[in-house]
């Protein structure tokens, strides 16, 4: 493991946890971000045929 040091500053019960926070909130912002900006997304779910 090329990081494996990254353990003896931060304890893998914080870090871990917060890793996983850091990835789901940015995933959460994409998404938010594509149906926000996109038109086609809210007539796909409401079930309007692509053109």
């Amino acid at each position: 493991m090329n990081n494996a040091k990254i353990w003896l500053v931060v304890k893998p019960g914080v870090g871990i946890p917060m890793l996983l926070a850091a990835v789901a909130i940015a995933s959460l912002v994409v998404h938010v971000g594509i149906v926000v900006n996109t038109d086609w997304v809210a007539n796909y779910h409401q079930g309007v045929p692509m053109q």
